[in-house]
């Protein structure tokens, strides 16, 4: 696979051992606490051992041979118990988000809430939206013919720093519901994070094996893959996690759902209302420190508004005040590792040696930290790499396009697509607009969003499979067709 109209045109073989696109994943992983903030070493966790994958592979097994059976109704009383048990101590779960990966404390609160309306969004729709179907048939002497939800049995799920609970909730909320089991192998800077949450749903009442965290290896993570009691994996991730992970379920004949990168755009027309619009795209661009899969990473202008948006855009970019993500006046965070910022900063330099623009914004950043220095970049063009770029930072890419017509073909213009907004006074336009622009998701007149009851999830290189709502939930399932047929034998 090769992005069209890409100068690199990178293929996926490639993304399997090019270190730039694997992202961290490392293949001997260390699990430990770093506070982005201050840089200190929190604390450290030892891999898993191979007895200990291949015991919670067993406990998970033997835990979905009664939890299948399990009521809808004491499923429900489990999730809902866990999100109450969220909010009951936000504060303390937000604390957590941001001393592992810097997310300002506000954000990390509302991740937080989040989840736990993800949690009671399937407890509440989860039987409803599992139901039997009864099948139209086109002659009687069929009989009755049904279409039933099973669960498949032990999934893996390879989540992503970002968003530490909401990934996690996202999926083990459906797949709990379902009737499935789950082996978490979470990213490595937020330990604390994914053992919170399988003490949260411990405590929620959860049967001991349904749901466990795994400081698991690389090679550990492909053990858990080819075991036989293992039926699916769910990765969040980069390209070449995904990448690799993929080809993993595909030779073990292992169903699999990939949510990936993203470099969503912002088509900004003519008519939109420019001081709204300007307040979403700097909000769009930075919120968890534009650390985010559909962050509005592109903003594509009609050159009718461009010097105007780019005046305010650029003063509110520049309001943003970086430092301490505990402190609540703190409105940008420091990147989760100094790893990451360190990437983003090459990834700049290797924009402008390109030809790119790179215009630094607002007050310089703290020293003291993983902060990247809000970044505005123009003059990108498509003979530039940096053009089809994922920029995982505060870093603005501001595109100008003549009219519409043109927006949509930059827009399209990109080897992902996973979401994207377009800003208009007319919906119906703006409805027009969204329905050619070639993503999973298209919002008008607001940036990309996750909620409990939206689906979510892309095409091309932003990975596939769907999660959330009935999609996710019957993402990990047989569905079954039961025939009742009472007719007599032709012979």
């Amino acid at each position: 696979m090769t992005c069209r109209g890409s100068p690199y045109s990178t293929k996926i073989s490639d993304l399997q051992t090019d270190p730039y696109y694997l992202q961290r994943w490392e293949e001997h992983m260390t699990y430990a606490t770093i506070n982005p903030f201050t840089g200190e070493l929190i604390k450290e966790f030892p891999n898993a051992t191979d007895a200990e994958v291949t015991e919670a592979i067993e406990s998970a097994h033997q835990a979905f041979l009664s939890w299948r059976n399990t009521s809808f109704a004491n499923k429900a009383e489990i999730l809902n118990r866990a999100a109450a048990l969220l909010r009951d101590s936000k504060r303390r779960y937000a604390e957590l988000l941001t001393l592992e990966m810097g997310k300002v404390i506000g954000e990390a609160e509302a991740e937080v809430e989040l989840s736990a309306q993800i949690l009671e969004y399937y407890a509440e729709h989860a039987e409803r939206l599992l139901a039997p179907q009864k099948l139209p048939v086109a002659d009687p002497a069929e009989g009755e013919a049904l279409l039933v939800n099973e669960p498949l049995g032990v999934l893996l799920a390879i989540e992503p720093w970002n968003f530490p609970y909401y990934q996690i909730a996202r999926i083990l909320a459906p797949q709990l519901s379902a009737g499935n089991t789950l082996l978490l192998k979470h990213a490595s800077n937020v330990p604390q994070c994914a053992a919170a949450f399988e003490s949260l749903m411990r405590d929620a009442g959860l049967p001991q094996g349904a749901f466990q965290n795994l400081y698991a290896t690389r090679d550990q993570v492909e053990q858990i893959i080819n075991s036989p009691k293992v039926h699916g994996v769910a990765l969040t991730g980069s390209e070449g996690a995904g990448a690799v992970i993929a080809s993993q379920a595909g030779k073990a004949l292992k169903k699999s759902t990939l949510e990936l990168g993203g470099s969503d755009a912002f088509i900004v027309l003519e008519d939109a209302e420019l001081e709204k619009t300007i307040d979403w795209a700097v909000f769009g661009r930075h919120w968890n420190a534009g650390q985010v899969c559909v962050s509005s990473k592109r903003m594509i202008l009609v050159e009718a508004i461009y010097d105007k948006f780019m005046e305010g855009y650029t003063k509110g970019v520049a309001a943003l005040k970086a430092g301490d993500p505990m402190d609540p006046n703190t409105t940008l965070a420091p990147l989760s590792s100094q790893g990451a910022a360190d990437e983003v900063k090459q990834k700049i330099r290797e924009a402008v040696e390109h030809g790119a623009t790179a215009t630094e914004v607002g007050p310089k950043v703290p020293e003291q930290g993983a902060f990247v220095q809000p970044t505005i970049l123009t003059n990108v063009t498509p003979d530039n790499p940096a053009y089809y770029w994922e920029f995982f930072g505060p870093v603005s890419m501001i595109l100008k396009a003549k009219d519409e017509q043109e927006a949509i073909a930059i827009a399209n213009d990109s080897p992902f697509g996973l979401g994207g907004s377009v800003f208009t006074a007319d919906e119906q336009r703006g409805l027009a607009v969204a329905k050619q622009v070639s993503t999973g998701m298209m919002f008008v007149n607001h940036p990309t969003m996750a909620k409990a009851d939206l689906p979510f999830g892309g095409i091309r290189r932003s990975g596939y499979g769907r999660e959330l709502i009935d999609l996710g939930l019957k993402e990990f399932v047989n569905h079954k067709l039961i025939n009742v047929v009472d007719i007599n034998a032709p012979f």
